[in-house]
């Protein structure tokens, strides 16, 4: 017995022994560290359901980054944690929100989703040893227009809308055009682009009867007077539950013409309301999500509403490629936590195709805004839905556009409609 005790205990000795002597590459040397991704946006109060959709499609590329073992970046392995504040659509709130992002958490990057709150957050992003990237969710031209070195945007700019739903309307013969989109600085943009490009087609604007769609629930008294000019199609549209408010009054006293949905107006979300499209034929909108044309999209949708318990929006799923994106730029930059190089390091990030993503983004303009297709549908005369139509603004020669599109993961029968790119301005 006194033999077996002296060996036990010699055993024990050599093993401490050795683990002394054993290589760093231990698993302390490969917990992964963790890397805060800030958001601020609207979670309560009349947007919280839109600052919801975009933080979901956040989390969930956060989740689905470190289920995959997170990022690597010079051999340190790194899993992320969003930090989610309100702000409520409230500029100061959304400074302070940066700030505290910023200083506690250390976040090299905030996503928020409204211009108004984005805008003073251009103001402080870029401060000397405090810098962070603003991940915008935003079709505004106007965030480009800020000239912000440390800011990317993942929508089209709805410039490209108004474009390709106005082009849509022509084909249909439709001259007439009477507007009842929402009040604000969004609609205001909205209408006056339209406006402009519609004017220069050769087209005539009837009226202009502009409504708050966050407060309003009665739309007779805008409707009543735009349908007084007889138009053949009206411009509406704001946040999507009042969008189908104005679709089912409009259609209350008579109106038989057509609908352009601002681009804040979501397709499925007012079919869901209505119950139907029975409503809304010859609407022209942007593309629901369930109708993209991507191997990967029915999954990710089926995935999400599981998880949700919600139906996902084109907030959800822009946002999911922005936060991939944003750890791809993380992973090419070398770097976590420098934003001046990770902003840098972007265009190597792309393309993000649809093989694995709901919607393709195949790059980012010098100024920032990621080369997101468009996505148009029509419901038509007999209100079903029509061909998808993925439109590319992002080239300057079809040369340039057809070689950059001979890499897509698309399937389905689509349309590809091409503009020259254009300077945001």
């Amino acid at each position: 017995m006194r033999n077996w005790k002296s060996f036990a205990g010699f055993v024990l000795f050599l093993g401490v022994a050795l683990m002394s002597f054993w290589p760093a590459a231990d698993a302390s040397a490969q917990a992964a560290k963790e890397v805060v991704i800030g958001y601020t946006g609207p979670i309560s109060g009349i947007a919280a359901e839109y600052g919801q959709d975009c933080a979901a499609g956040i989390e969930m590329a956060i989740n689905e980054i470190n289920a995959g073992e997170g990022i690597t970046v010079k051999g340190q392995k790194y899993q992320f944690k969003l930090v989610k504040l309100d702000d409520m659509i409230d500029p100061t709130a959304a400074v302070n929100n940066c700030r505290r992002l910023r200083d506690q958490y250390k976040a090299p990057a905030i996503f928020n989703p409204v211009f108004n709150t984005i805008a003073p957050m251009a103001k402080i992003n870029q401060e000397k040893g405090n810098e962070f990237l603003i991940m915008a969710y935003t079709s505004t031209p106007k965030v480009i227009e800020i000239g912000n070195k440390l800011l990317t945007a993942s929508p089209p700019p709805f410039t490209v809308y108004v474009k390709s739903f106005s082009d849509i309307a022509w084909e249909k013969g439709w001259r007439k055009a009477a507007m009842v989109a929402t009040l604000g600085a969004y609609g205001d943009e909205w209408r006056a682009a339209f406006k402009e490009y519609w004017q220069k087609k050769g087209g005539e604007i009837t009226a202009d009867k502009p409504a708050n769609y966050y407060t309003e629930t009665d739309f007779s008294a805008p409707l009543t007077a735009a349908l007084a000019t007889k138009p053949d199609v009206m411009l509406i549209g704001g946040p999507s539950a009042s969008t189908a408010l104005v679709i089912e009054q409009a259609r209350g006293l008579g109106y038989k013409g057509g609908f352009i949905l601002i681009d804040q107006a979501k397709m499925d979300y007012i079919e869901n309301i209505l119950k139907s499209t029975k409503l809304m034929y010859n609407t022209i909108g942007v593309a629901p999500v369930e109708q993209s044309p991507t191997p990967a999209a029915p999954a990710l949708e089926k995935r999400y509403r599981s998880q949700y318990k919600r139906m996902s929006t084109w907030e959800v799923w822009l946002n999911y490629n922005a936060m991939h994106a944003l750890s791809r730029a993380m992973v090419a930059a070398g770097s976590v936590d420098d934003p001046v190089a990770i902003r840098a390091a972007f265009p190597k990030a792309f393309p993000l195709l649809g093989d694995k993503f709901p919607s393709e983004f195949y790059g980012i303009t010098p100024a920032g805004r990621m080369y997101c297709l468009g996505s148009v549908q029509v419901i038509d005369q007999a209100a079903k839905y029509g061909q998808v139509q993925l439109v590319a603004w992002q080239y300057k020669t079809e040369a340039e556009f057809k070689k950059a599109i001979s890499q897509a993961q698309i399937t389905g029968n689509v349309k590809w409609v091409f503009y020259k790119f254009e300077q945001e301005h």
